[in-house]
């Protein structure tokens, strides 16, 4: 098995060097990941200057963009257009549950592998503080991934993967999960600098709401929650109740 390893928290992040070990004992990996943190980079691409790419060891390189940039870099520049098995992006520092996968570097890197029909898991740790639960978490990824050829997914779905917190030393129970709902407040918050000019912070706390089979249910009971995800927006029951009116042209 060929697998691509890409994070949005950079090349010497704890999650993604955790991985990586546990990868190369069932396939071969290339690594392409960011040379800095990109976290909340979403699925952007970098369309207004040049990308560079720093070989690391071998088959290991750090690219100067986003992690939407490293799997392009990684496929079409240093496979050569040599499609891998599977694309693994994480581990991530933090979870990225709910509407936060919107705006997930992590997630992005999935997508845009499901975009080009490759099978995709993003990963993510709600126990990111603790070391030792990168490394189960990366043991636990080992075997999804050579899980993923018997799943028979669509090839436009991805996998999210959230940890919860770790305890005995390993997970013993995962959900199948659907994506929760969060809403924040305070998220912007104002403070003046000692020249007394404005400056702001995107942050504030959020409130989880209860829907049941949700990423969110599942790790605060425990749970590893794996979430089918598709790119496709499209609300399908909307376009039935548009259809019924007319729109005077």
């Amino acid at each position: 098995m060929l697998i691509l390893l890409t994070n949005d928290d950079g090349i010497h992040a704890e999650g993604i060097i955790a991985v990586e070990k546990e990868l190369r004992k069932i396939a071969k990996v290339v690594v392409v990941a960011p040379d800095r943190e990109q976290s909340a980079s979403s699925h952007s691409l970098t369309l207004e200057r040049p990308l560079r790419l720093y070989e690391r060891g071998k088959d290991r390189y750090t690219c100067d963009g986003t992690p939407t940039d490293c799997v392009m870099m990684g496929v079409y520049g240093v496979m050569k257009r040599k499609y891998p098995d599977l694309i693994v992006s994480g581990i991530n520092h933090g979870a990225n549950m709910g509407e936060d996968v919107t705006y997930s570097g992590t997630v992005a890197a999935a997508i845009e592998g499901s975009n080009m029909g490759i099978p995709s898991i993003a990963l993510s740790n709600t126990d990111h503080e603790n070391f030792e639960s990168f490394k189960a978490a990366a043991r636990f990824t080992a075997r999804l991934a050579k899980k993923m050829k018997e799943f028979e997914l669509p090839r436009e779905v991805f996998l999210s993967v959230n940890f919860p917190k770790l305890k005995n030393g390993r997970y013993v129970k995962y959900r199948i999960t659907r994506l929760g709902r969060r809403t924040y407040k305070d998220i912007l918050i104002e403070k003046k600098d000692p020249r007394g000019k404005h400056y702001y912070w995107i942050a504030g706390e959020a409130e989880w709401e209860r829907v049941e089979g949700s990423d969110f249910q599942a790790v605060t009971e425990g749970y590893v929650s794996i979430s089918p995800l598709r790119m496709n927006f499209t609300d399908h029951e909307a376009i039935g109740l548009l259809g019924k009116h007319k729109i005077r042209l």
